[in-house]
């Protein structure tokens, strides 16, 4: 395990470098100029702009730009916007918020897609099947933002069960209802997800067996039909924690959150491009991490996968 963990750490290294360096020349590949608009409505003085340029290495090859930056990111230093303020201090003013919307949206799909889940997948063809088969499909086709200011209007405004907007920072307890908007989908397709592996895996021999042998039906469910269940189940959950912190601009927008989601929309809209560049890295980061700890569990979950 240790050499599996090991090499496994390597092999992110060539990924990361890879993929930051195809972000970064992406970002700064975007056509127009990025001073535009710096200076109000006036054009920014020739001055300026040689002097923008040249703090921000714009005037050299793509990468000679990004080894600089890579370099001064190893060390900690995320750069500066445009503005003179510093990535690192935005970054972690608002990753937090982020974090705990994820971590909210991640518990309720995870939570409620996967009982949904094994209930349909374990009583095929009922009432509670169609049930949620019908709501699942219908969660999947509505847009994000409708659902937001839906709930938003009628739990908020209309019903005051919750507040419309969250304060900053942020309560967990505050979150429920945007972490419920921005899982929604995720937790419809973990529902099916896990609705069709758990009626899959019901009909192998090795769960026949257990009910031959006379186990308890929660024994056999609870250890060997659901573990072996829940294989695809976790490798999107790993998968999509950074999809949602990447993805809450939406819902960060709706409720008022001042999250990662929120900086990244104001980056792009004001070419903010290392700003940009430094939120992604991070959810770079996420992504391999994620994926890393969904790979150890695999062993945790199927005796039969073991990494030598």
């Amino acid at each position: 395990m240790g050499r599996y963990v090991l090499r496994r750490l390597l092999q992110l290294i060539p990924v990361f470098f890879g993929t930051t360096f195809l972000i970064y020349y992406l970002v700064w590949a975007v056509p127009g100029d990025p001073f535009a608009g710096k200076c109000g409505e006036r054009p920014c003085p020739q001055s300026y702009v040689d002097f923008m340029t040249e703090k921000f290495n714009l005037d050299k090859p793509v990468i000679v730009q990004y080894g600089t930056y890579m370099k001064n990111l190893l060390q900690g230093d995320f750069g500066q916007t445009f503005g003179g303020r510093q990535i690192g201090d935005l970054i972690s003013a608002a990753y937090p918020n982020t974090i705990k919307l994820a971590v909210v949206a991640l518990i309720i799909e995870a939570v409620i897609g996967l009982s949904a889940g094994v209930l349909t997948g374990l009583r095929r063809n009922g009432f509670l099947d169609n049930l949620v088969l019908v709501s699942t499909l219908f969660m999947i086709a509505l847009p994000i933002f409708v659902l937001g200011f839906l709930l938003q209007k009628w739990l908020g405004v209309d019903l005051g069960i919750v507040k419309p907007t969250v304060s900053n920072p942020p309560s967990f307890t505050e979150l429920i209802m945007p972490g419920f908007v921005l899982g929604s989908a995720s937790m419809a397709y973990i529902a099916r997800l896990a609705r069709t592996s758990i009626a899959e895996n019901r009909r192998s021999d090795y769960v026949r067996t257990a009910i031959a042998k006379g186990l308890p039906m929660k024994r056999v469910v609870g250890v060997h039909l659901l573990r072996n269940s829940l294989i695809p189940v976790v490798t999107y959950l790993g998968t999509d924690l950074g999809a949602l912190m990447g993805g809450a601009i939406v819902t960060e927008g709706i409720f008022n959150i001042n999250g990662i989601g929120r900086e990244v929309y104001r980056a792009i809209v004001t070419k903010e491009g290392a700003t940009v560049v430094s939120i992604v890295v991070i959810l770079v980061l996420v992504y391999l991490i994620s994926n890393l700890v969904v790979d150890l569990l695999y062993a945790a979950l199927d005796p039969r996968i073991r990494y030598e």
